[in-house]
């Protein structure tokens, strides 16, 4: 019995020192190094403008001070970088992904494009939650939700396939909406222009903080009105009620749930699957430091012009990624159905 408890304890150490020393050497390895951040998005939007930021403030706090470039690799709605990470780029920690909030859940949806376990995925972090607004221009005579029910609303989106096309069937579905989707617009902003000129009432899903940055002063100088807001929490900044506080019909909330849940991701950033532990942890441990730190806390608010203070670790980001997975299975089958119409036959 003695024995064995010394043998236990020599080789309880000798892990202890072999885990120390994969530390060690992690840290030594960034020393010298190039890091790309593959964007899943073109550049100019909130996406690009994040990983800017965070590639001008996070090789401070990885040990050997890497330097970070930043590649963007746009296509399919941000699959095509989702993909490629997955499949394809190299897992030696010199590759990271700062891709689309929504679509750690395709897979759940059913997209047969998403070429990719989300569960995987090594989630680093993310500089915020987030929350989406459905809005209509100030000259459409809807002033509420539960009005909205009483006509027709032509709202925007990118593609047949796409967020605000997705959400303008969720929303239909949830809040017994009439809506017409206008889909083939180049880019959001280019959908709000048209919205000006009175081709479209709105867009079901613009992100508060896109909103904020790219057309700051728009509810408060009443151009636009926002009916309802969904997320993964409440927000008391954004001028409309909660979807949540709305809905007393337990189907649809489990479905609003399954939903919204790429919402409150943010702006995730990742490592492909198969990266050494040693090396995630590093590099978990150096988005939680930038987190916290005020000088890319203060570019973080005032020029991507997001709610910094909400950011998640990459724990909790895989936590709730796999609490989602696990939902109802008559919430994900309804989701997938409204999902599937969005896709090419």
């Amino acid at each position: 019995m003695l024995f064995s408890r010394k043998w236990l304890k020599l080789s309880c150490l000798a892990a202890m020192g072999l885990l120390a020393n994969a530390g060690v050497k992690a840290a030594d390895f960034y020393a010298g190094k190039q890091v790309t951040l593959v964007v899943s998005s073109d550049v100019g939007n909130t996406y690009d403008l994040t990983g800017r930021i965070i590639a001008r403030h996070l090789p401070r706090f990885i040990p050997g001070t890497p330097s970070i470039v930043v590649q963007n690799m746009p296509g399919a709605g941000g699959i095509r970088a989702m993909n490629w990470l997955y499949n394809v780029a190299p897992k030696d920690g010199l590759t990271l992904g700062l891709v689309n909030n929504t679509l750690a859940f395709n897979p759940l949806y059913g997209d047969k494009l998403a070429q990719f376990d989300a569960q995987k995925f090594n989630w680093l972090g993310t500089p915020n939650k987030d929350n989406s607004l459905f809005i209509v221009w100030h000259a459409v005579p809807v002033k509420t939700i539960e009005e909205a029910r009483n006509r027709e609303l032509v709202l925007a989106a990118t593609g047949a396939g796409s967020t605000p096309a997705f959400w303008a069937r969720v929303a239909a579905a949830i809040f017994d909406l009439k809506v017409r989707i206008i889909p083939g617009y180049k880019s959001q902003g280019e959908s709000f222009m048209a919205m000006e000129r009175g081709e479209n009432d709105g867009n079901a899903a613009p992100f508060w903080a896109s909103l904020n940055s790219d057309f700051p002063g728009w509810i408060e100088q009443g151009k636009i009105r926002a009916l309802v807001y969904y997320g993964a929490t409440r927000d008391p900044e954004i001028p409309a009620p909660y979807a949540m506080d709305l809905i007393t019909d337990p189907a649809k909330r489990s479905l609003l749930e399954v939903a919204q849940a790429g919402i409150a991701m943010g702006r995730p950033v990742l490592a492909p699957p198969g990266v050494d532990s040693a090396k995630v942890q590093i590099l978990r441990d150096a988005m939680n430091a930038m987190f916290r730190d005020p000088e890319y806390l203060r570019e973080c608010t005032q020029v991507a012009r997001l709610k910094c203070d909400t950011a998640w670790s990459g724990e909790e980001i895989s936590k709730f990624i796999t609490t989602t997975y696990a939902s109802p299975k008559d919430a994900v089958e309804k989701i997938s159905e409204i999902f599937a119409q969005g896709q090419t036959p």
